[in-house]
Order: C-alpha cells, then structure tokens, then sequence
C-alpha cells in the first residue's frame, strides 16, 4: 500500500515547495496554472514531489495563500495589488479590465457597481479583490487616469421635462441626460452627438450637451452620419487642404519624362472594380526573348505631387487611410490628387512608381528593377471584363491577359507551396436604391483575375521589402516600414482547434513548425460549407493582427521573409513613406532615423483598425436593415457564439449575425458552461454548443444599436 505524499516528504521539503509554488504565482500574479503546469515550470522530477505538489495546491487555496479557481487551475492572491489597464465594457452588468504590458496575461472582471464611472476603453487602475465563483480575478476600479471617449453619437428621447440621448455604441450603457437648454434645437427621435460635460458621483447617468445635429433616427444620411461620427471620421477636407490640392499643375514637363524610365510605348492596362474611380495600380507585359516576360507593376507616383511639410501630406498622414463605407467613400487625399492626379486613367500620360519583373514561364525572376516612371494606359478593364477574356478566351488585349493570369498561377502556387494561407472570407455587398435602402444582398465572389492582380502586387510588396532589407545582408538594416505579421497566440489558436472539432476538423494547434500547414489543410476542407465563413472568420480572429513597423520581421500568414506595403499609396500612408524611403535609397542616401518613422507606422496600425471598425460597422447597419425589410420566414443558423446571457447565430443564406437571448428561451432554464463554452438545460439537459447548427426566426431589429434578435424555432 503506498503512503501518503505527506510521509514521503519531510517538513522542510514541503515549506520549500510552498515557497517555490508561492514564488511562481507571484511572479505571474494574473496567470493561472494547473498541477502539470506548475510541476513544468518548477521543474520536478521526483515522483514524490509531483504527488506532494497535489496536497500542497488544495492545503494553501484553504489557508487562503492561492485561489483555487472554478476550473481546476490555482493563481496567486494579494488583494491590495493593483493593476493598469483598459476597460473592456462588456455589457451593463461587467466589464474587464484589459491589464497593460505583457506580465499580466489575464483580464479582470469588474461588476458595474465597482467601475467608479470608467467607461469603455478608459484607462483605469483597478485593484485585486480575489476571485469570483467562474474562477476569474474580481477587482474594482480605484482610480479614472485618462477618459479616452467623450463624445457620443445617439438617439434624443425627449419628454416635456426631461431629455436623453441613448449612445449607439454597444460598449455605452447609460443614457446622458442633457438639460433643456443643451439640446441645440434637437428633437425627439433625432440622431445627434452629444459631449460629456459631467457625472456627478451621486448620479447614475452622465450629463452632456448636444453638439450636431445628424438627421432623424433611421433615415439613410443620418445613419450613415451617425457611424462616421461614432468613428472620428472626417465628413470634408479643410478648405486650405483641398484649395493646395486645387493648386497643383496637372501638366508634366519634358524634364520630369526625362528623369524616368519610359513604358509609355508598352502596352499597359489597369483592372479595377466597376465603380472604381481611382485607379491606383496598373500591369505592363512585354516578351522578350528566351520565353522570358518582362512585367511592370506600375503604381501612381503620389510622392510626386504631395509634399513633405505640405497641408496635404500633414492631413493624409492624420488620415491614415481611405475608408469603404457600404455607400461612399472617405478618401485618404482630396478626389483632384486621389480621382484625377495620380488616378492611372486611359490614354493619358501618368508618372508612376514601378517594381518591374523579367519573369520565366514558371514565374520565377531572372531580373528585377525599382525606380520611377512615367507610363500611357491602353485601356481601363473592370474585373469582369478581364474576368471574360480568361474564360472565353477573346477580347482585346485577351493574349496579354492570358499570358499574366498563368504567370499568376505560378506565383500562387510556389506561395502556397511555402506555406501562404488562403483565407477567402465572404465579402457581403449591398444592391441600395436611390435612398440607400438595401434592396438586395449578394457575397462578392473572388474570380481569377481579382486573384491575378493581387498575386503581382503581392510580388512587388514581397520583392521591395526584400530588397531594402538584403541592402546590408540583414546588419544593422536601413529603416524601412514593414507589414508585419507575427505567428498565432497558442491560446487562441488551442480555442479555435476546439471549436473546429465541434464540426469534425481536426487541427494540431500545438505544433510550432506545422501551424502553417495545418492552418492550410483545414482551410483548403472547409471550403464551400456552410461553416466556412464562421470557421475562418475565427481563424483569423486567433491570430496576430498585422500591423506596420519599422521592426524588420515576418509576414506569418503570407509565409514571406519580409513583406511592406508599396502597391496603394493613393488609399494607405504607409505606402508613401515605403515610396519615399525606396527612393531615398535608390539615390544612396543614409538611414534615417526609426524614431521618425515607428510613430507614424503605430498611427497608420490604429487608424486602419478603426477604418476596419467604421467598414464593419456601415455592413452590420444594412444587413440589419435589410433583415427588417425581409421576408418574415425561418433561417438555418450556425451558432458562432455563446455567452451567459444567450447565443449569437449566423445566419447561413444573409450572413447576417442576430442574439438569441436565454430569457427568451421558454422551453427550459439554461445555464452557461463557462469551462466547456455551452448553454445547458437545467431539466432536460438540452445542450448548445458552437458551431451546432439551429433554425431560427427574425424577431426584432434595432437600427440604433445595430442588433438583429432571434428566436429558436
């Protein structure tokens, strides 16, 4: 009979371990361990001290030195620490606070009555209370140290002797209370922004003042209004800015062809989408001999005609980026630079800035060259219309299309060869009539000759940022801005695997050197079912986002050593910087500094996220108005979410996403499995998991709040 572990190891042994296991705890004060965990990390390899580590975890979470949490695993406790960190407002009830830095890895929850008035993403020190009943770290907010949002976009719920403005944003839940006096002439049912001006400590809602009036809640223009507002986005450019733009000669003199490589008597061609106004890249071919084709990527020269210490570079770099709202678009530079100017429209002289590849016919390069040039479009094709010469075979200039989508495929297939992921994410579009009501909805389909144009600017993005980088061999490299992209978290990646299993997909995410492959596998199963858009959809959720930098690292998704932006600068700032810095060292100069750069590529990471938001934001807008106007019927749903307050489901047909709440599921009283991420009946044991596919039924919508509610049938 074997004896306990407390007779197998002395006294002293067990004060030490309680030491050590305290000391690691500590030192990871928002991390959780289990036993194994703990034992790897204390490295342990006597059979007596794993089996004494067991009874020692459950000993000190009963003295109260660690918290046993809900799920089995043990963290430190020290209630008088506090913590820096963001608020993630979850609904009315919670929040969490997001911790900074990288030593606290775990979030902390927070019940509204602890959130000294914090609201979402403020910035806020927040101090450790324990531990709640689910196992999570319980805390409550000491200290306000920056408000990040004081301004609101809402709709006004006036009475004779009271008013409101109830924010749009999900992560808002008060109402403001604005006095008579501050509702600058708005109405009931006006949609307006409104700006803080205080909350008292003995008040539950905050008080403000209305500061525009955007139009009536639900018409078109003050909805779309209303989420560019929600997002800091711009409605015109300042006078000065478009009057510099104004101001620009559109003539280009003999000396500046002079400078430049000439192409205008190759032939040249731009695709773009049918409603494309701005034209910002463009493909020559030219065969040469030895079955080698020689391809230009030529991009618009926008550096040529904005300036550094100009209005108009000071407000594309504050921009950031053009926006694509579902029905307009928030240009990056005024439409003379963006739509006329730098716009590669046919049968005109355009200056360019170019990447040009002699290529063989298995796509491989023989010879490259980077430098500026001066090119005459032959014709402006529309997707569709290069889409047809692929297919049919006929058309003009259908050899050289030809020639470029199987110069395409090849580079396609060496990418993916070496790892590239293929994500093809639906992209849900909206058929609006004159009013901007949506009167039908269709997913954009990638064809060849959208994937033809993205694998040659892929090619000229890899190939610049490879370039600067090989300058020095790697030692002490120039500075540049890079899109990088760094491998997937572990965690998330662990949490996706589990959901892919739900729907039969088995994916190793725990090794290292097989991610890609894995990653690639499954993708390459799921496509053209019903789970697809959910299952990628959360693939990329899992894992890093990309961002720019001066860091000179790697590109995980695309499998390329280096990759930068180079192919948009019309839409992106990041991409003017890479033509600046491309042309600087064409010309020899010196490294500049990083510290110049690296804040710019942190603005352009942040004002890309939050066009993404606005984007989301303006497509979630309309497909809840168009399940509004639907046909009242049953939906077949994917559930892609559960929390303790209902489920969220997609629906397959709209790729629209609603809530069906627990309240409102009668049958039973169900409860959320927190540990196993599933709702349970309390008496019939009826489970929903994710990934489960459900029938459900339109119940209400909500403009305001962009929410679609469901109800199981």
């Amino acid at each position: 009979m074997a004896k306990s572990s407390k007779k197998n190891t002395t006294g002293q042994e067990r004060g030490e371990l309680k030491n050590r296991i305290k000391s690691v705890l500590d030192r990871n004060r928002t991390r959780s361990f289990t036993a194994g965990q703990l034992i790897k990390k204390l490295d342990i390899t006597e059979r007596k001290l794993k089996s004494a580590l067991h009874s020692l975890l459950s000993e000190m979470a009963k003295e109260g030195s660690v918290i046993e949490m809900a799920n089995g695993r043990f963290r430190s406790v020290n209630k008088a620490e506090k913590i820096i960190g963001r608020v993630d407002y979850v609904n009315a009830r919670f929040a969490f606070i997001i911790p900074d830095g990288e030593e606290h890895t775990e979030d902390i929850y927070v019940r509204e009555d602890d959130l000294m008035q914090a609201l979402d993403d403020d910035r806020v020190e927040v101090e450790i209370k324990g531990s709640n009943k689910s196992g999570r770290l319980e805390g409550r907010v000491v200290k306000l140290l920056e408000r990040k949002r004081t301004e609101f976009v809402g709709r006004v719920i006036k009475s004779k002797a009271t008013a409101f403005v109830r924010p749009d944003f999900r992560k808002m839940h008060h109402d403001i209370f604005v006095k008579m006096k501050d509702l600058n002439g708005a109405e009931n049912d006006d949609k307006v922004i409104v700006s803080l001006t205080q909350w008292p400590e003995w008040e539950r809602n905050p008080e403000g003042k209305v500061l525009r009036k955007l139009g009536k809640s639900g018409e078109h223009q003050a909805e779309m209004h209303s989420i560019m507002a929600e997002f800091n986005l711009p409605f015109e450019f300042p006078k000065e800015v478009d009057q510099e733009a104004k101001a620009i000669s559109d003539s280009i003199s003999k000396k500046e062809i002079a400078k430049r490589r000439d192409f205008r008597g190759i032939t040249t061609f731009t695709i773009d989408p049918a409603d494309a106004k701005d034209f910002d890249d463009a493909l020559s071919l030219e065969k040469l001999e030895d079955g080698i084709y020689r391809i230009g990527v030529h991009i618009a020269d926008v550096t040529h005609y904005v300036q550094p210490g100009t209005l108009l570079e000071r407000e594309g770099a504050q921009r950031a980026t053009s926006v694509y709202l579902v029905d307009r678009t928030i240009p990056m530079l005024p439409e003379r630079i963006s739509n006329f100017l730098c716009s590669l429209r046919p049968n005109e002289d355009k200056l360019t800035f170019s990447a040009v590849f002699d290529l063989d016919a298995e796509g491989n390069i023989v010879k490259e060259w980077f430098g500026r040039t001066v090119i005459h479009s032959d014709r402006r094709f529309t997707y569709e219309e290069a889409q047809e010469r692929i297919e049919s075979g006929e058309g003009d200039l259908v050899d050289e299309i030809t020639i470029l989508n199987k110069l395409a495929y090849k580079l396609r297939e060496k990418r993916f060869r070496e790892g590239s992921l293929g994500f093809e994410t639906a992209e849900v579009k909206f058929q609006l009539d004159e009013n901007g009501t949506p009167v039908g909805m269709y997913t954009k389909v990638r064809k060849d000759a959208h994937k033809m144009i993205e694998d040659f600017m892929l090619l000229a993005n890899k190939r610049v940022a490879e370039y600067i980088y090989d300058l020095k061999k790697g030692k002490d490299n120039n500075t540049f801005v890079y899109r990088t992209h760094d491998n997937p978290d572990p965690e998330r990646l662990e949490s996706f695997a589990l959901f892919a299993k739900r729907f039969g997909y088995t994916f190793d995410p725990l090794d290292d050197h097989k991610v890609s492959n894995n990653l690639k596998n499954l993708i390459q199963k799921i496509e053209g079912t019903p789970e697809q858009n959910v299952l990628e959809q959360l693939a990329i959720r899992s894992m890093a986002k990309a961002k720019y930098t001066t860091a000179p690292k790697g590109h995980f998704a695309l499998a390329f050593r280096h990759y930068t932006h180079f192919t948009s600068p019309i839409r992106r700032y990041p991409d003017m910087m890479v033509h600046r810095l491309l042309q600087h060292y064409l010309d020899g100069g010196k490294p500049p500094a990083r510290e110049e750069f690296e804040p710019k590529c942190q603005h352009s990471s942040l004002m890309e996220k939050n066009a993404a938001d606005a984007e989301r934001a303006s497509v979630k807008y309309k497909q809840v108005e168009y399940m509004a106007l639907a046909e009242a019927k049953d939906y077949e749903g994917i559930i892609t979410g559960l929390t303790d307050f209902g489920m969220f489901v997609e629906m397959i047909e709209t790729k629209c996403e609603g809530m069906v709440r627990i309240s409102d599921m009668d049958d039973d009283f169900y409860e959320f499995d927190e540990r196993n991420i599933r709702l349970i009946g309390r008496k019939k044991k009826k489970i929903f998991n994710l990934g489960q596919q459900v029938t459900v039924r339109v119940v209400a919508t909500d403009i305001n709040r962009r929410t679609i509610d469901l109800e199981l049938v």
